[in-house]
This record gives C-alpha cells, sequence and structure tokens, in this order.
C-alpha cells in the first residue's frame, strides 16, 4: 500500500467503525484513534518526504497512477511536494483537536463524527491529488459534509446558514468546472492527448486567449472557498451558527482547499492568464484584507469576530500568491499554515467560553481571566500570534509576504502592499479590543466566578494547537525550507512570463 493512500484508506476504515458504535463513548474513541494514527501517518510523511527529497529531485514524490476512467484519461493521480505535506500536517492536528474539542457531543455523536471524518477525507485527498478531476471530486466531498454537521448540530439560524454556504460553494464549484474542462479541452494543445494531469498540462502550452479566458474561472471557483471579497459572505454566518469543531475544521482546513487551489491549479497551469489578470485580483484581495480587518472591529459576537479576522488573513494568502514573487509565495503557505493553526485555536477556545457563560456577547463578559486562567491565558496567547508578535507563527508569515510583495518596484503593488500592511494595526487593535472587554477587568457576572476550569481533553485539544503555532514561531527555517525547495516549478514555470 502506498504511503498517500493510506490518508484515504484510514478515514475510511474509521467511518466505517464508527457506523458500529453504540453510544458516544464508543464514538469518541473510535474517532480519537483513528485522528491519532491520522497524526502520526502526517508526522511519518514529513519524515519520509525529507528521505525521499535527498534522493529524489521530482517535483511529486511518492507518486501513484491507477487508470479511472480510459475515455476521458482520469486517473487517480497522487503525490505530494512540500507545500502539500505541510497542508496534510496541519489538517491531521486540526482534526485531532476538533475531535477533543468535541469530547461532549450528545446529539447524534455516531452521525457527527462520521461526518468530521468525511470532510476530513475530502480534505486529504485534495491535497494528495495531480489529476484534476480526482482533486475536483475530493473537493466536493470535503465541501458536501458541511450542510450536515451545520444544518444538523449547528445553533442559531442553521438552516440559512447551511443553506448559503452549501450554494455559493456549490455555484463557485460550477464556476470552477468551467474553469477544470477549459483547462482539459486545451491540454493537447501541442499535440499531445487530451489529459487532466496536472504535471503534463504544466509542460502544455497553452494558447494565451485560452489562458486568458479560463483563469478566472479557475481562479475564482478555487477563491470562494478561500473567502475572496465580495463572494466571503458564506464563511462569517457558517462560522457563527457552526458547532464549534466544525467552526475548527471549517476555518482551519476547508478554506486552504481555497489557496491550495488557486496556487497549484489556476497560476501554475495558466501562468499567462495568472499575468493578464493579476491586477485584478489584487485589488479584491487587499480589499478584503482590509475590509475584514475592520469589519471584525464593528462586530461584538466572538464568532463573527474571528470569522471576519479570517476573511482578513486569508486575503493575505491570495494577495501574497498574486505578488508573483518567490518570498510572497512562501509567506503565503507559511500564512495558511499559520491561519489553520490560530483560527482553530480561537474558535475551540470561544467554544469552551460559550459552553460555560451561554453567550458570545463581548459586552456581557469581562473578567474571565479571574475565573478561568486556562482559557483565558491561551486565548491572549492566540491574539499575540494572530496580530503578529514575534515569536509565533503569524509574525514569520506576515514578514514574508508583505517583503516579498515590496520587492516589486511597480508602484501599483507597493501601494497595494501598504494598504494591506495597514491591517496588522487594525488586527491589533480588536485583538486587544476583545482582551480589554472580556477577559480583563472586574467579573461582571456573579454567576461566572462558579464557571467550571477547562477540562483534560479542553487542554489537551488546545495546547495541540497552540504548540506548533509557537513552534513555526521560534524554529520556521525547516518548514520554510521544504516549502521554498517545492516553490522551485512555480517559480520557472510561472515567473518567467
Amino acid at each position: 500500500m502506498d504511503i498517500l493512500s493510506l490518508f484515504v484508506i484510514v478515514p475510511i476504515l474509521t467511518i466505517l467503525a464508527l457506523v458500529f458504535t453504540k453510544d458516544l463513548k464508543q464514538a469518541r474513541l473510535v474517532s480519537m484513534i483513528g485522528s491519532i494514527i491520522q497524526l502520526a501517518m502526517a508526522i511519518n510523511l514529513v519524515f519520509a518526504y525529507f528521505k525521499e527529497r535527498a534522493v529524489n529531485d521530482s517535483i511529486m514524490v511518492f507518486t501513484k497512477d491507477l487508470l479511472w476512467f480510459k475515455n476521458f484519461n482520469i486517473h487517480y493521480t497522487i503525490g505530494v511536494d512540500g507545500i502539500s505535506v505541510s497542508l496534510i500536517l496541519l489538517t491531521s492536528i486540526v482534526v485531532l483537536a476538533g475531535v477533543f474539542i468535541s469530547w461532549k457531543m450528545k446529539d447524534l455523536p455516531k452521525e457527527f463524527f462520521i461526518s468530521l471524518i468525511v470532510l476530513s477525507t475530502g480534505v486529504y485527498g485534495f491535497f494528495i491529488s495531480i489529476d484534476l478531476f480526482t482533486m475536483f471530486v475530493f473537493y466536493e466531498i470535503a465541501v458536501i459534509p458541511m450542510y450536515l454537521l451545520i444544518g444538523i448540530w449547528g445553533s442559531g439560524p442553521k438552516e440559512y446558514s447551511a443553506m448559503k454556504l452549501t450554494l455559493m460553494l456549490m455555484g463557485a464549484s460550477a464556476v470552477l468546472m468551467i474553469g477544470i474542462f477549459g483547462i482539459y479541452f486545451n491540454s493537447n494543445a501541442d499535440g499531445g492527448p487530451l489529459t487532466f494531469n496536472i504535471l503534463e498540462i504544466a509542460q502544455v502550452n497553452i494558447p494565451f486567449e485560452a489562458q486568458k479566458l479560463f483563469f478566472p474561472f479557475a481562479f475564482i471557483g478555487f477563491a470562494v472557498i478561500g473567502a475572496l471579497f465580495p463572494f466571503h459572505t458564506w464563511s462569517p454566518d457558517g462560522h457563527a451558527s457552526a458547532p464549534t469543531a466544525v467552526s475548527m475544521l471549517h476555518a482551519g482546513v476547508l478554506m486552504k482547499l481555497g489557496g491550495y487551489g488557486v496556487f497549484r491549479v489556476a497560476m501554475f497551469l495558466l501562468p499567462e492568464g495568472t499575468q493578464h489578470w493579476s491586477w485584478f485580483f489584487i485589488i479584491l484581495a487587499a480589499f478584503g484584507v482590509i475590509y475584514g480587518a475592520f469589519s471584525a472591529i464593528r462586530q461584538t459576537d466572538l464568532k463573527y469576530i474571528n470569522a471576519y479576522s479570517s476573511v482578513s488573513h486569508l486575503g493575505m494568502v491570495l494577495f501574497a500568491l498574486l505578488m508573483l514573487n518567490k518570498t510572497a509565495w512562501n509567506g503565503a503557505i507559511l500564512q495558511s499554515l499559520s491561519h489553520g493553526l490560530m483560527t482553530a485555536l480561537f474558535f475551540a477556545l470561544i467554544g469552551m467560553i460559550y459552553e460555560r457563560t451561554h453567550t458570545r456577547d463581548i459586552t456581557k463578559l469581562g473578567g474571565l481571566l479571574k475565573v478561568i486562567p486556562f482559557i483565558s491565558a491561551i486565548y491572549v496567547i492566540a491574539g499575540l500570534a494572530s496580530l503578529g508578535l514575534p515569536g509565533f507563527s503569524g509574525f514569520v508569515a506576515e514578514m514574508n509576504i508583505f517583503v516579498g510583495a515590496f520587492e516589486h518596484e511597480d508602484l501599483f503593488r507597493r501601494i497595494a502592499t501598504i494598504v494591506s500592511v495597514s491591517a496588522i494595526v487594525v488586527t491589533a487593535v480588536y485583538i486587544l479590543r476583545v482582551v480589554g472587554i472580556m477577559l480583563m477587568g472586574p467579573v461582571k457576572n456573579e454567576e461566572y466566578l462558579s464557571l467550571p476550569k477547562a477540562q483534560w481533553y479542553e487542554k489537551l485539544g488546545a495546547l495541540l494547537l497552540l504548540i506548533p503555532i509557537t513552534g513555526m514561531g521560534v524554529a520556521p527555517l525547516w518548514l520554510s525550507d521544504i516549502i521554498y525547495e517545492s516553490l522551485q516549478p512555480f517559480i520557472q514555470g510561472v515567473l518567467p512570463y
């Protein structure tokens, strides 16, 4: 059995085992064991990747190819580089943390964990796919469970939020399909057979007119799930209604499919289209960075604050990719990883606070540092990481993004960079505002004096996310190196245009 297919097979086996569970205790035990195995596999993949890279200089390693549908030359083709390896590791961490945070899930626990694992299966399959059609199938597998997870286990206007999320992402999928088939039907421009294989298409000189036509479809199709302004509105509502673990996976993992797909498909396969359209999408991305930050300031609901913060931080990812600079690209991948960890941690902490106080309105909270010190202290640390304090993952990512973006001599790109950099100040404002109102000062409600302290599974879930956040900040070079090495095909294929 190849090492990558296990990331699809193990979750499927976990789902099958969950089918036979009878209660919450069994369901969470099976989910925990399956998720621990996935994390162990991801860690093993990192070491195996380093070992393989020492003797193999291919673009992708651990490749496997099986014919799936002959008539359209569709294959189950898989492989990884440093970018996909790092995102697989992120996924395994967030999934396991989500299982711990859902330890007390009482309503239909078996069905909840099955849906959660199905989502992770789609994400793993997406990150290992080299065939565009297979990648699209896994993309849909990852998105579809969100409707059930929010619509059944959510809160507030959950039916509306689930429907809005699903319709917008399905609409984006339809747009994406146009882009994928546009690439497919131009993949024989050099006289070869039609193919969905990303590596084969990258060697084809697709006509400029076709690139110019289909790049917006491929870019928008992926970027919608990456919260591209103005197609981001599904995200805050989805976050607000989703249960805690679903918000963690939604923002921490699922939204990473957007930036990855933009980079791996739209930009890599349509480099001339990238150059032609980059100015337009830079404007949207930069506006999204600022818009998300200022929108977060205006919110009083903790989930909406974090949701709009995600719009801003993920806008930085798209912005950095469009800068067409290797340093900014490195920062974009690091930002994806950093944001995935930070936002999952934020949503985990928000869930813990809500479970105890039954409110997410920061104006009704106060003095929580005195009554739930562990949760409050971790929230402060996550906030410092989010605003880019040195020593945490956010600083490493944002420094790469803004230094790389400002290397351009082009005045337009430099102005866009300055505008985007200003979001750091705004981020500091809303983070410190929340910390000051919610955690500091006197306890506003006497009932809060008896709030239960963090349980072992909550502490474990939080620390599982906090450790890599600090690890990336203190020792980022090993991760930055494997990402930078994997950027070489993009540098050679995209930048010359």
